[in-house]
């Protein structure tokens, strides 16, 4: 992947299933990641970091717990959203598949402090081709 471009188009047409990020590039000890969303995801929270969600297609809704209140935030095309670290949060895709680019360490696990049937850890998700 290194010094070549990537056309989203048919990278998200590599994406197995929703929720399974596939790695598109890495700077900086950084990936990129890319995932569809689909429905609802899980409560989680990332202790040690930060979580950029930018929408490429569709719209993504972020649950947020942030103190004694619940609120939630909607990531419509072209924009992103950053989910400070330490924050419980779920995504939620409420009109069929969202495009999804995730910007994070490499070191990230994608279901944080919770074990699931989604959780893959860091070093074992996908590369693109």
């Amino acid at each position: 992947m290194m010094n070549e471009t990537v056309n989203l188009e048919a990278a998200f047409q590599q994406i197995p299933e929703p929720w399974v990020p596939v790695v598109a590039g890495e700077l900086n000890g950084q990936q990129v990641k890319l995932a569809r969303a689909r429905g609802s995801y899980i409560w989680h929270h990332l202790a040690d970091e930060d979580e950029l969600f930018l929408v490429l297609k569709g719209t993504l809704e972020i649950h947020l717990r942030e103190e004694d209140h619940e609120r939630v935030v909607t990531i419509g095309e072209g924009a992103f959203f950053i989910v400070p670290r330490g924050v419980e949060h779920k995504p939620v895709a409420p009109n069929g598949d969202a495009h999804l680019l995730l910007f994070e360490p490499a070191s990230t696990r994608n279901t944080g402090n919770v074990d699931h049937a989604h959780t893959i850890e860091p070093g074992e998700l996908t590369t693109l081709d």
